[in-house]
């Protein structure tokens, strides 16, 4: 019972408190914002060759369906 009066109370709170949020963050009177400007990154990737000694699960040898497609 206290379920199916709780979940709307808890909704309904959380709607008045974001309203109030965006209110007060809207009447707010401070006009200058400060920004920080960080340096730029470069990013450098280097594509490597693939292993050539793959291990394979032999398919017989495992009874689970999802152990046949790992390699």
């Amino acid at each position: 019972m206290t379920d199916r009066i709780f979940a709307p109370a808890l909704a309904f709170f959380v709607l008045i408190g974001a309203a109030f949020a965006i209110g007060s963050a809207w009447f707010d009177s401070r006009t200058t914002v400060h920004t920080v400007r960080l340096p730029a990154v470069e990013i450098i990737g280097k594509r490597v060759a693939q292993p050539l000694n793959v291990a394979m699960i032999e398919r017989a040898a495992t009874g689970d369906a999802a152990a046949r497609n790992v390699q």
